[in-house]
């Protein structure tokens, strides 16, 4: 029994020992798992639950409290040191500032960019640099900047783009940099044409301070201080012709009239052998369909307003011309008179004039055996008035007013242009003289530049000319290179002299008068098939030039006027 107790207690013992053996080792279990946790959850702890780490002085920089100095960078860094105010970077090897470059660097009061070899700067550059003060981009290869490259610089007060290749700045650039004092724009070529009209306004107004800078072309401006030229020195207003309308048919001939306020265009089609009217619609400012004089072969359709009645001089290949009067109840075109088919056989074009209060037109024939004649207004009607010479294939006909004289000028296929003069006692034109030294001329057209009577004379194959009148007679002062030439159309917009010369083989080229040289300059081209005839509308505070097509669709174009500062 006493053994039993014995061995009991013995059993007891070891197995207390054994227990506390067994807790220790959970206990530095566990403190080892709870180890591994710790470091776990360091480990895999979110970033925003570490302490920050303060950025380093970029590689290529030196950095001191407030201020970096970078050389030979070939990015703009993306962090520096907290507080850093002032930047300076030379020699950098990137070639672009792009948008929002800075942006990191918000505290930035003073940026220099200086000896590098970038170009471009990009909208934007600089955004987020609100307190900037100082930006100097001197010395580096900057050829242009855009509108809005300093675009929330609000406190920039010192700007320096010296030493550049700027030869332009957009307009208002330095529109929001409200409170810059100092501008410093020295060593730049700047070209001084219209691109630079507004930066020479600025200054005139500006409180800014601006060290003088100088004109390195073009000639007439070349060496100049920007500071000594004023906005009138420049001409900067140019014009363009834009496509207005397109018409789906064919034309031969356009005439615009005036009749009861209403604005009208006239088009002869040879594929339908009618006349079209068009009215001037003003709330939809478009040219619509008004009324179809049908016909079998119009080549020609020309108005007249006659004691505030309109009549239609209708010229056909077959079947004989005819005048047409407009009547108001109802709204048509009728018939009222034929024109002599024996005298007009083919007929080519139509010209209506006044002499002393009468009323005539002329119809030109280009038959063989035809004759261009005269018609004159005796109340009832247009009577035979005068017949031109015959046997020459007329092309045709201009009326003008030389010296208080009337005259008219006949083109010929088969001779060079002829000009009449006004007969008072016998009441018709007789023989006055030739233009010699100018065959083939398809149409004959004057015009007015400064009191100075001129005339163009346009040729099929060869060169056009422009002949001024010296008070006896026309001298050749110009010719332009002809391609094809049947038309040709002297017309003026404001003070703007333009001549437009038509092709059949090439675009058409409209022509700009020069005051200086007394020329012609070659202004913009037009593409249009085979034109024909060409008129000029004024309507609405629009100037729409209508163009005949032959051999493609009848156009519309719009004359704009465009100020070349202003982009």
């Amino acid at each position: 029994m006493q053994l039993l107790i014995i061995q009991s207690c013995a059993e007891q013992r070891w197995l207390i020992r054994s227990c506390s053996l067994c807790t220790e080792r959970e206990r530095e279990r566990e403190t080892a798992e709870n180890t591994e946790k710790i470091k776990h959850t360091l480990i895999h702890a979110p970033r925003e639950h570490q302490a920050p780490k303060t950025p380093r002085c970029p590689a290529t920089c030196s950095c001191t409290k407030d201020s970096a100095f970078c050389v030979d960078t070939k990015t703009i860094p993306k962090s520096f040191p907290p507080g850093i105010i002032s930047l300076t970077m030379v020699n950098a090897a990137f070639t672009e500032i792009p948008e929002g470059a800075f942006s990191h660097m918000h505290l930035l009061q003073f940026l220099l960019l200086n000896s590098n070899t970038f170009s471009l700067i990009s909208d934007n550059a600089f955004a987020g640099l609100g307190h900037l003060q100082y930006l100097f981009i001197e010395n580096n290869d900057v050829q242009a900047l855009s509108k809005h490259t300093f675009r929330g610089l609000k406190s920039l007060t010192h700007l320096s783009l010296s030493n550049n290749n700027l030869q332009v700045l957009p307009r208002d650039l330095f529109k929001h940099l409200d409170i810059l004092t100092d501008l410093d724009l020295r060593g730049n070529s700047f070209r001084c044409d219209c691109k630079i009209k507004w930066l020479v306004d600025w200054m005139e107004k500006t409180n800014t301070s601006i060290p003088a800078i100088y004109c390195a072309s073009p000639f007439e401006f070349q060496g100049r201080r920007i500071h000594d030229l004023t906005p009138r020195d420049f001409n900067c207003i140019s014009a363009d012709f834009a496509v207005y309308e397109t018409y789906s048919f064919q034309s031969l001939s356009v005439e615009s009239y005036e009749f009861n306020d209403d604005q009208y265009a006239v088009f002869s089609q040879p594929n339908t052998g009618i006349c079209t009217v068009f009215i001037w619609d003003h709330v939809d400012m478009l040219f619509k369909t008004h009324y179809n004089i049908t016909s079998r072969s119009a080549v020609y359709c020309k108005p007249v307003v006659i004691n505030n009645t309109l009549y239609m001089v209708v010229a056909q290949l077959f079947g004989g011309s005819h005048i047409y009067k407009w009547e108001e109840g109802p709204l048509r075109f009728v018939k009222i008179q034929d024109i002599d088919t024996t005298r007009v056989r083919k007929p080519n074009f139509i010209e209506t004039f006044q002499i002393e209060g009468d009323w005539y037109f002329a119809v030109v024939d280009s038959s063989k055996a035809g004759s261009t004649s005269l018609y004159r207004w005796n109340s009832n009607g247009f009577y035979s008035h005068q017949s031109l010479h015959p046997w020459h294939r007329d092309t045709h006909i201009d009326f003008l007013e030389v010296d208080g004289k009337p005259r008219l000028i006949l083109s010929s296929a088969s001779q060079p242009p002829v000009v009449y003069q006004w007969n008072r006692s016998q009441h018709q034109f007789a023989y006055h003289s030739q233009i010699t030294d100018s065959g083939d001329v398809q149409m004959v057209k004057h015009f007015w530049v400064r009191k100075v009577l001129y005339l163009c004379l346009t040729r099929f194959i060869g060169d056009s000319k422009i002949l001024r009148w010296d008070n006896q007679h026309f001298v050749e002062i110009q010719t332009l290179p002809s391609r094809g030439s049947m038309a040709v159309y002297p017309f003026s917009v404001g003070v703007r002299q333009y001549l437009l010369l038509g092709s059949d083989y090439s675009f058409s080229r409209i022509y700009l008068w020069d005051d200086l040289t007394q020329r012609f300059q070659p202004f913009q081209e037009l593409n249009m098939l085979a034109p024909r005839g060409f008129s000029l509308v004024s309507v609405d505070n629009k100037d729409i030039l209508l163009a005949a097509s032959f051999k493609g669709k009848t156009m519309a174009y719009q004359h704009l006027v465009v100020d070349l500062s202003a982009k």
